[in-house]
């Protein structure tokens, strides 16, 4: 079982930055694709951002193309999402997740708890 814990989250103005991580309690998340999603208000979880076992495949989604990265530590057990020129329909509910299929793979077998992200206009 793979513990995710998300932080970072928190208030900033658009075209700010923002920093978010994903740390897992087991090692052998090094092994796990990682995945962050977000849920703005009143709308459905969508897809942000992936990134493969070794850090060497990433895909985003077309929304945040050229503003975030995705990376991973995996000395560390963590992977992060960098925000950049934010904009206030970035606010959301910002989760974590991890599988141990391929990034194409659609199911994600463990999630975080999530962290929210305000963007102010």
């Amino acid at each position: 079982q793979v513990q995710l814990v998300e932080s970072g989250g928190g208030l900033v103005q658009a075209g700010g930055s923002l920093r978010l991580s994903c740390a897992a309690s087991e090692r052998t998340f090094r092994r796990y694709t990682v995945g962050w999603f977000r849920q703005r208000p009143g709308k459905e979880r969508d897809f942000v951002a992936a990134i493969n076992w070794s850090g060497g495949v990433t895909t985003y989604a077309d929304s945040v193309k050229g503003r975030f990265t995705i990376s991973r530590d995996n000395t560390k057990n963590t992977v992060y999402l960098q925000m950049n020129s934010v904009k206030p329909e970035d606010t959301a509910v910002y989760y974590c997740a991890a599988k141990s299929g391929p990034i194409a793979t659609p199911v994600y077998d463990y999630w975080g708890q999530g962290t929210q992200v305000t963007v102010s206009s």
